[in-house]
Parts: structure tokens; sequence; C-alpha cells
């Protein structure tokens, strides 16, 4: 008997179900909806924003049976046998039984159209994916028993693994998230399948690996993801860096090495996906910049390397801008709060917030939760001094336009005051000004002219 948590699924199916039954079609509502009810544990795991079904009628056919209900259709997946369309806000997704297959040098898989239900469950990633329920009658098909490895939290693949990975090597990927997500034990015969193969994972695009990286950061506890692309060395084909971490000794948490450091962090911080992967390469700059000093070992300005490399492996995996300006940037600046030891000063409270920017909340989370010593009194240390600094900004902000710091006189103020068209000198006289507002706070329109044409004499003299 199926769970009654599976029954808001019927309801939100029945109208799509009928259509296909009175084409003389039929229809399986699959994938991560129909686990993820299983798996709710009771809880109504509510509707998907996105409903997947498989079927045995052709992209030409399920387009004709959706006209007329549909208030949208999408046909840009029609050549791997896929149509969407959109009724009634819900989003749905079918596409006909197939079969798919990566060629040995290929990115993108070749597809073939089937009839068989069971021959299309063989052909997905796990076996806990590989179960459907046949609408409008609600059967089960579970020909893989993903239902008992659910019961069981484990992994497996419907075929040999070593047919499912080279059908789609983007599947060893997401066999990590999986594990990660809902707590998964892979058998023995899935991981040495990984470990043999993983160089195969070259072939898939990096917007794929991109997108399933993003999916695996935002699980509950991210690190048992990461460990699992390391340790079988998935992590060499995309993100290299990351292997290379275990090597390097943390001079500061002896206890563990600079890799087990990182997905410390990682899993400490809020499951925001850019500040977590600001986490996962914080400290991807300190091999290049490890050095021994008097017996120590020193990591001088591997924010800044970090920073770079992170840009460039973002690059590579073809993230938007945006998202590699926050990560770069917040790699850059994770130090940042170390730099002021004996007290937050106006000054420095100016000039924190400044360089932070909107990141501000991300910085001092990532900041809070970079300390992963077993040192308790450490680890207070560090709060206290955080607290600290929030409190500081509170109190500025609430005096002055701390999120929005900039000169007390704009351009043309500084133009006419001085007399000069737009040149090098105006820049630099708004440089001066800013630099008095970051010292000394707002100084008001008076005091800043009278300031800057001091600043102007002392230039013009020294000049002369």
């Amino acid at each position: 008997m199926l769970p009654t948590r599976l029954e808001p699924l019927v309801d939100a199916t029945k109208e799509i179900a009928a259509r296909f039954t009175a084409a003389g079609f039929t229809l399986y509502l699959v994938g991560g909806s129909v686990r993820d009810a299983i798996v709710a544990d009771g809880e109504d795991p509510g509707i998907p924003g996105d409903l997947d079904f498989t079927t045995n009628a052709r992209p030409d056919d399920i387009e004709a049976v959706l006209s007329g209900w549909a208030d949208a259709i999408w046909t840009q997946g029609k050549r791997f046998g896929t149509i969407a369309c959109l009724h009634q806000g819900q989003k749905y997704e079918i596409t006909t039984h197939r079969a798919e297959a990566y060629h040995a040098d290929s990115r993108k898989p070749e597809v073939a159209f089937g009839d068989s239900i069971e021959d299309d469950l063989a052909r997905r990633d796990f076996t806990i994916n590989a179960m459907a329920l046949r609408l409008p009658d609600l059967e089960l098909i579970d020909p893989f028993d993903g239902l008992a490895d659910l019961a069981v939290r484990r992994l497996r693949t419907p075929l040999d693994p070593e047919t499912s990975f080279a059908d789609d090597p983007l599947r060893m990927l997401r066999a990590a998230r999986f594990i990660a997500k809902l707590q998964l034990e892979p058998t023995n015969e899935l991981v040495a399948a990984v470990r043999a193969g993983h160089e195969r994972l070259s072939i898939v695009s990096a917007e794929r690996i991109r997108d399933e990286l993003d999916k695996m950061m935002v699980t509950p506890v991210p690190s048992v993801a990461l460990w699992f692309a390391v340790r079988t060395g998935l992590a060499d084909e995309f993100l290299p860096e990351l292997p290379g971490l275990a090597l390097e000794q943390d001079p500061i948490h002896h206890h563990k090495d600079v890799l087990a450091h990182t997905l410390a962090v990682v899993d400490k911080t809020s499951p925001d996906r850019l500040l977590r992967l600001a986490a996962l390469f914080h400290d991807v700059g300190k091999p290049r910049t490890r050095a021994f000093v008097d017996g120590g070992v020193t990591f001088h300005h591997h924010e800044v390397v970090g920073a770079r490399m992170t840009r460039k492996r973002m690059t590579a995996l073809k993230y938007p801008g945006d998202d590699i300006e926050v990560v770069s940037e917040l790699v850059n600046l994770h130090l940042r709060f170390h730099t002021y030891r004996l007290g937050w000063t106006d000054k420095a409270v100016r000039r924190y917030v400044r360089d932070a920017g909107p990141l501000l909340g991300r910085l001092n989370e990532l900041t809070r939760c970079d300390c992963t010593t077993r040192n308790a009194q450490k680890a207070k240390a560090l709060d206290r001094r955080m607290d600290e600094l929030e409190l500081r900004i509170a109190e500025l902000r609430a005096q002055e336009e701390l999120d929005a710091i900039r000169p007390d006189l704009d351009g043309q103020q500084v133009m006419d005051l001085l007399e000069l068209k737009p040149s090098r000198a105006v820049g630099e006289a708004l440089d001066f000004l800013l630099e008095l507002r970051m010292d000394e706070g707002p100084l008001g329109e008076e005091e800043a002219r009278r300031r800057l044409w001091e600043w102007w004499r002392t230039r013009e003299l020294e000049g002369s």
C-alpha cells in the first residue's frame, strides 16, 4: 500500500494523467518527487515546483496532448524527448521513455526513445530514483528495489555502476550529493567504480558540473559529499585545489590539516550557496604561499592568492560573473577582521564596513565559522571580538550613513570650489575627502570646504 503522503502528488497530477489516458498513452510520475515523498518521515513534503513524468508517447504526441490544456508549452528539450509546460502555476516536464549514453569522447548524451518503463528506469542514476508511480491507478513500479535501499539507507545503481557511470559520468558527482543529502552509504562496488572511472568526468560540460556542485553545497552536511569526492579522485577532475589542501599543515589548527579545517568551516556556515563556496575556497591559496620561518609555517597573503585562484577556478566552471565577484571578494576579505587586534576605532569600523559593502553579513559569518579550534578559550575570545565589532558597527550605523560612506562634497562641488575642469585632480581631491570621512566621520559641507581648500593650497605650494 502506498504511503498516504503520496496522495497530494496524485491530486496534483489527476488532470494531466486523465489526458494521457484518454489519448491511449501511459504516464508515470518519476524522480525526486516520488523518492522524497517516500522518505518524508511522516511529514508532508509538499508539491515540488517541477513535476517529472515519463511516458510511452513520443514528443509530438506529448505536445498534442498538452495543447489546449497547458497555459504555456516549452519545446527546447524536444530532441531529447522532453516537453515542458505550465498549468495554473504548476510546472510539468514530460519525457518519452528513453535510454541515453555518452560516447567515449562526447559531452552530450545520445538519446534513443523506448516503450518500456522498466528499460527507462534501468537507465536512471540510482535505484532510489528508479521508482515510478503509474497514474492514475497509483501502482508503484520499483524493479530495482529502490524502496528497500531507501529503508536501509543504501546507494546503488540499477545496472552495474560501471555501466551506469559510463552512460553519464556526472552520476559519480550526483552520488556524492545523495550520500550527503539523504545520509546514504554507497556500496563497495559503487565506490570502486568511481575510483576507477573518475577521469571520465572530464567529458561532462563545466556547466553541468557547476550545477551539481551548487546542489552539493546546500546539502545539510556538504563535507560528506566533498570527502567522497576527494577520496575517490573525483575532486581531481573539477576542483584539484581541494585535495591539494590535505598536504598543507595549518599552523593555527594543529589538530587538522587545511583540508579538514576547510570542510569543517563549510559545514559550520549557513546553507547559503555563495557563502559556502567562499568557505570552500577561503584557504585555497595556502599551498602556494606556505613558507617555513623560524621553525614554523606561515601563509602570508594567502587570501590575495586564494582570491585569484578562486576567480580562475570559478571561471573555468562557468559561474556567472556576479557569483565570481561575491565569492572571490569574500575570500580576499576573510582575514580583514584579524588585522584589528587592538580594538575597533571608529576609523577601523568605517574601513571594514566600506570594504565589505553588501557582503558584510556574509563576511562576518565566514569569519566566525573560520574558527574551528578545539581550544574553547580561543574560540570564546574570537566570538567576543566579533561581538564587539558588530556592536561598534551598530553604534556607528545609528550615528552615520555607514552603509554609503562617501565624501562630504561631490565632484561638481569640488570643481566649483577649486575652479577645475573634469580631470585627475578632481579625483585626487575626492580621494582626499574620502580619507577624511573615513578617519573622522562626517565633517559637514562647510568644514569639508575649508579642509579641501587648505589641502589644495598646500598641494599647489609643494608643486611650485
